[in-house]
């Protein structure tokens, strides 16, 4: 094991690979078939619907989730904490696993980095995992991409062909609307010179239909959502046929089906349902499945990844994106409805610079060094802070899952610092655990892998925040009051004309609610720390995702295509022509 103090990421993946084992070896230890799994080199595909033909009446596993306070600019380590409490409950002897998301090339070749987790608690092999794995997130944009090839081809032979024509060639008049166009083009990187641009203008009516579109990140794509939650692959090609390309000149919807493209599409999907096992440092296997963004979709591994991973592990270790406030409340009300499974566990995390950060600590910014507050004692700032920490795990409790609160141990914080924690949570009989996984891997989160373990031999009784026949503004209230602690809800005209809309038309009455704010504060605005009082939630817009049976409430603006910072980590990115082998990767 090497110390994360002296060593990178990508230094402490190349030696833990040194000696992993065979794809074999992990299939024996997991008990799966020869012909369940999918060649993919040291990152196998596993067959999703014979594993679960087969395992169909073994009982699941415990669930566990984990997610977070609210955090600061730079993450409170729930990926790096996910992976080290697999380790330490595989230090501890049991049978367990986990699922987490496949990251995008944007952040990776950017500022955040590839989410693997970090030290000693860090997936492998990394390199793969950072740079495109086993090919879902390109089979998701080109068939995101083929969806609007379909689309302008279709606006242009419209244009160019009379009714008598199209019938000859089997095709109807869609009359698409071109100022009705809800798709764009995606790729996988952070390009924000293409969030508007202008498509079609080569002289010639055989040279595409002009249009004002954009390119986003491909992990916001809709299919992406679709993967995230669809529960095999009829269920994956339905929903597809079902996405909102277009509206035509009566109001009325163009779907990937009106297109004809759906199949076409699900077919360059249709790999995308498998998971990908990936592997912890210390030899644990890791289910990757999925990477939705965490705003407009339940940013979180799939519904498939959690039902094969729950059939395969004694404990199963997943993670919600964002803090308790967007993910957990995404995976308690939407995840969960949609899978039938019930949690066991969900693990907060938290770490000592955060909470002092919303204690009235100074600003957290990234690429620039961490002001003193957080790296020298200061138990006033903590202490104070500590009121964001339980507005989330009270969250929790009004789910009906145990939580469990993990101190994410940084090297500079101290023993009186953790001792508050400690006893704060000890006061409102919560169970609190320090872990030091980064660093030390599972020897590090056994106190944390005993509490999970202990929490997991209760019994759990999953209660959501709203029924399903609640209407779209009566839920979006009750969220923003009870789970972000506003007084209530201000709702913008549009949102209003669309909330009506969608209140009075049956069709939406099984969309799911999914909440669209930013990350960095209990309320809409990302200054405001701590737990805010005295504000009210604006909505301003409504999205819709007819394919994934969204419904995305807008409390601010969201960009689906982020940009590249002044510093962004592919400049440290290379390979070493000699071996092959890439070194940079964070």
């Amino acid at each position: 094991m090497l110390d994360p103090v002296k060593f990178k990421d990508w230094e402490i993946a190349e030696e833990a690979e040194k000696n992993l084992p065979s794809v074999e070896e992990f299939r024996e230890k997991m008990g799966l078939l020869p012909d369940e799994i999918i060649p993919y080199g040291k990152t196998p595909k596993l067959d999703f619907i014979k594993i679960m033909n087969r395992l169909k009446d073994r009982p699941d596993g415990k669930y566990i989730e984990v997610t977070a306070i609210t955090p600061t600019p730079l993450g409170e380590g729930k990926s790096t904490t996910s992976l080290g409490l697999i380790e330490g409950l595989g230090k501890l002897g049991k049978n367990v696993g986990g699922c987490l998301r496949q990251p995008s090339g944007g952040p990776t070749m950017n500022v955040k980095g590839s989410a693997a987790g970090g030290g000693n608690a860090l997936l492998i092999p990394m390199t793969e995992f950072s740079l495109g794995l086993t090919g879902d997130i390109n089979d998701i944009m080109n068939a995101h991409n083929l969806g609007m090839v379909a689309l302008n081809a279709r606006m242009q032979h419209e244009r160019n062909y009379d009714d008598a024509k199209l019938e000859s060639i089997g095709l109807r008049r869609l009359d698409i609307d071109p100022e009705r166009i809800e798709w764009n083009f995606v790729m996988d990187f952070c390009c924000q010179a293409l969030r508007k641009m202008e498509i079609g203008l080569a002289e010639g009516k055989m040279n595409g239909y002009p249009m004002t579109t954009r390119t986003n990140i491909a992990v916001s794509s809709e299919l992406m959502a679709i993967l995230a939650v669809a529960t095999d692959l009829k269920d994956l090609r339905e929903r597809i046929g079902k996405i909102v390309l277009a509206y035509d000149k009566k109001g009325n919807p163009v779907t990937c089906e009106d297109l004809e493209v759906a199949g076409a599409m699900t077919a360059w999907m249709r790999n995308t349902i498998n998971p990908t096992l990936c592997y912890t440092v210390e030899h644990q296997p890791c289910l990757v499945h999925a990477g939705p963004f965490a705003n407009i979709a339940i940013g979180q591994s799939s519904i498939i990844g959690d039902r094969l991973a729950l059939k395969l592990f004694d404990y199963h270790v997943t993670e919600s994106g964002f803090a308790a406030d967007i993910g957990f409340e995404k995976f308690w009300n939407v995840k969960c409805r949609l899978s039938g499974l019930k949690p066991n566990v969900s693990v907060v995390v938290a770490t000592i610079r955060a909470l002092k950060m919303h204690g009235g600590g100074p600003e957290v910014v990234p690429g620039r060094p961490l002001p003193d507050a957080y790296t020298t004692e200061n138990l006033e700032l903590l202490e104070k802070g500590c009121e964001n920490l339980f507005h989330h795990v009270n969250n929790v409790i009004k789910s009906g899952i145990k939580p469990v609160v993990c101190i994410n141990k940084f090297y500079t914080d101290t023993d009186a610092e953790i001792e508050l924690i400690r006893r704060l949570c000890k006061e409102r009989g919560v169970r609190c655990a320090l872990s030091e996984h980064w660093q030390y891997g599972g020897e590090g989160a056994i106190e944390l892998a005993e509490l999970v373990i202990d929490a997991c031999e209760e019994p759990t009784e999953l209660n959501y925040l709203y029924p399903l026949d609640m209407p779209l503004r009566q839920r979006v209230e009750r969220i923003a009051t009870e789970v972000y602690g506003a007084d209530g809800v201000d709702w913008a005209p549009l949102a209003i004309e669309k909330a009506e809309r969608f209140e009075s038309d049956p069709k939406y009455a099984d969309y799911c609610t999914m909440m669209v704010k930013t990350h960095l504060s209990l309320s809409h605005d990302p200054t405001l720390k701590g737990v805010p009082k005295n504000w009210r939630l604006p909505i301003r817009d409504i999205l819709e995702y007819g394919g994934a049976k969204f419904l995305c409430p807008m409390a601010g603006t969201i960009s689906m295509m982020p940009g590249t910072g002044s510093n962004p980590a592919y400049r440290r990115v290379d390979v070493d022509t000699d071996t092959g082998k890439v070194s940079g990767l964070f």
